[in-house]
C-alpha cells in the first residue's frame, strides 16, 4: 500500500505541492527528535512517538501521534545542511513513512520520485539482490524546484490560511489556489529566525520524463504491461503496491511516466510471478519446463503399467474392480514413482552440490576462527578441538539426501572426508562427528538410522 501524507507542516522546509499547510506549534519540532518522540510515546491509549539518528551525517527522523487528534500524526525528517520536512499524516501511516525515511530519501515528489540531497531517482520498483534494495534509477535531466523560483508575483497569501488540526478534514479537496497557499507559508517562514532560505527549500522538481508527452494513461500501461486495463484498474482499487503510485492526476485520470511504467514492466518481469511465465511450459497445466518432463515420463509410464500390461488391464473389467486390487494398481504405480527419484533431482548433481555446500560451511569455520581451536588440557602431543558446524538448510538438504540415496550419500560424504583433511588435515573422525551433529539436530533421521549409517562411515580402528 503507498503512503500519502495529508498536509504540509506549517514549519516544514520543503512543501509537497498541492498539500494544504496545518499549524503544527504544538509539536516540539525545534527541541530535537527526542522532545517529538516524548509527545506520543506512552502518553496514551491509540498514542505512539519514536525516532532514530543517522549519526554519520548528524540527520535524524521522528514521528509522534498528534495529541489533539488521535487519528493523525506528525512525520519528520531531518538533515544538518537541508533542513526538515514535516508531514501530517495518517496516524497508521507514521511508521511505515518512519521505516522508508531510515535509508538515504529525504523526500519524495511526482508519485514517489526522491531525492537524497543531491540526485533525483526514479521510484525504486527493480529489485537489486546484491544491495537487498531496490536499484537506484536516476531520473533523467532532472532539476531541482525551489520555494524562490515557484513563488508567483501574483499570489495573494490573504487568500490563504493555516488550517488548525481539530478542524482539518483530510477528506477535503486539496486547495485549487496553491500558489496562495505557498505564498503565505513563504511569509512565514522567512519571519522565522535561521529559516532556510528559499532557494534551498525543495518544493519539486522538472525533468524530461515526466513532461505531457510522456505520461500514460491506464490502457497505456496495461498494454505495456500484458494486461488489460480492468486487471490494471483492479490493482489500482485493491491498492496493490507493486502497481506504481501515478505521476500525475489529469482530467480526475492517473497518468504515469513512461520511465516508471518501463521499470514497472522489468520488475513484473523479475518476480515470482514473471519467472514463472517465462519458465513455463506453455500447456494446459502450467507447469515449468522441468516439471512438465517429470508429468510426461510419469504419464507414459502409468499409461504403459495401466493399459498396456494384460495382468493389471484386466482389472479394469467390473468384477475386479475392489479396494484389495486398487491397492495393488496403486502400489505399483508408487513403486515407479520412488524408483524414479534420480530421474527427478539426480543424485550425481545433489551430491556435488552438497558437497560444496558443506565443504563451504565448514570454510567459513575455519575463516572464522573456530578451526584449530585447542582445549583447556591441550598442550604437547595434543589433538587440535576442532569446532566445524554446518548450516541448517545444508543439514536439512544432507539428511534427505541419506534417507533417499543412502548409497550415494555414503559415496559423497566419503569425498567429504577426503576434501577437509586435504585442506585442512582435518581427522575423518572429526568430519563424521561435526555431520552426524548437523543431521541429528536439523534431520529427520531416527537415532537408530543415524548411528548405523554414520557407523558405516567411521574409518576402521588400526591396530597399534
Amino acid at each position: 500500500m503507498h503512503i500519502h501524507p495529508l498536509a504540509n507542516g506549517a514549519r516544514t522546509d520543503h512543501p509537497v505541492p498541492g498539500l494544504p499547510f496545518v499549524d503544527d506549534s504544538h509539536i516540539p519540532l525545534d527541541e530535537g527528535p527526542e522532545a517529538i518522540e516524548a509527545v506520543g510515546r506512552n502518553k496514551g491509549d491509540g498514542m505512539w512517538g519514536r525516532y532514530d539518528t543517522n549519526r554519520p551525517s548528524g540527520a535524524w527522523y521522528a514521528f509522534t501521534t498528534d495529541p489533539l487528534d488521535h487519528a493523525l500524526g506528525w512525520s519528520v525528517r531531518y538533515h544538518p545542511e537541508h533542513g526538515r520536512t514535516v508531514l501530517l499524516m495518517r496516524d497508521n501511516d507514521t511508521s511505515s513513512l518512519h521505516s522508508i525515511w531510515s535509508g538515504d530519501q529525504l523526500l519524495f515528489r511526482a508519485g514517489g520520485y526522491w531525492w537524497d540531497g543531491a540526485t533525483w531517482y526514479r521510484p525504486g520498483q527493480v529489485w537489486d539482490p546484491v544491495t537487498q534494495d531496490f536499484e537506484r534509477r536516476r531520473a533523467r535531466a532532472a532539476i531541482t524546484v525551489s520555494a524562490a523560483d515557484m513563488l508567483d508575483g501574483r499570489a495573494d497569501p490573504g487568500r490563504a490560511r493555516v488550517s488548525k488540526v481539530l478542524t482539518f478534514e483530510p477528506k477535503e479537496p486539496t486547495p485549487e489556489n496553491w500558489a496562495d497557499h505557498l505564498a503565505l507559508w513563504a511569509q512565514l517562514h522567512q519571519e522565522r529566525e535561521g529559516a532556510l532560505p528559499l532557494d534551498r527549500c525543495v518544493v519539486d522538481l522538472a525533468s524530461p520524463e515526466l513532461t505531457g508527452a510522456q505520461l500514460l494513461g491506464v490502457p497505456e500501461m496495461a498494454e505495456l504491461g500484458g494486461i488489460t486495463a480492468s486487471t490494471l484498474r483492479a490493482y489500482i482499487s485493491r491498492s496493490n503496491s507493486e502497481v506504481p503510485q501515478p505521476q500525475a492526476t489529469v482530467g480526475g485520470r492517473d497518468q504515469w511516466a513512461r520511465a516508471v511504467a518501463d521499470d514497472w514492466v522489468e520488475a513484473r518481469q523479475r518476480s515470482r510471478e514473471g519467472v514463472r511465465a517465462t519458465m513455463s511450459a506453455g500447456d494446459r497445466d502450467d507447469l515449468s519446463r522441468g516439471a512438465a518432463e517429470v508429468r510426461d515420463h510419469f504419464a507414459a509410464d502409468f499409461h504403459n503399467t495401466l493399459w498396456e500390461r494384460p495382468d493389471v488391464r484386466k482389472r479394469w473389467i467390473l468384477r475386479a474392480r475392489n479396494e484389495a486390487s486398487v491397492r495393488e494398481v496403486s502400489d505399483a504405480l508408487a513403486w515407479s514413482v520412488a524408483s524414479s527419484l534420480d530421474r527427478i533431482l539426480p543424485t550425481s548433481l545433489l551430491g556435488h552440490t552438497v558437497t560444496d555446500a558443506v565443504l563451504h560451511s565448514f570454510a567459513e569455520a575455519v575463516e572464522m576462527d573456530r578451526v584449530g581451536e585447542t582445549s583447556e588440557e591441550a598442550g604437547p602431543g595434543k589433538e587440535k578441538l576442532w569446532m566445524l558446524y554446518v548450516s541448517r538448510p545444508v543439514a536439512e538438504m544432507l539428511d534427505w539426501f541419506i534417507r533417499h540415496h543412502p548409497e550415494s550419500a555414503h559415496h559423497y560424504i566419503g569425498e567429504i572426508m577426503r576434501e577437509t583433511h586435504r585442506l585442512w588435515e582435518i581427522p575423518a573422525e572429526e568430519t563424521i562427528r561435526a555431520l552426524r551433529t548437523a543431521v541429528s539436530m536439523d534431520g529427520k533421521m531416527s537415532d537408530e538410522d543415524r548411528k548405523a549409517f554414520f557407523a558405516l562411515l567411521t574409518p576402521p580402528t588400526t591396530a597399534s
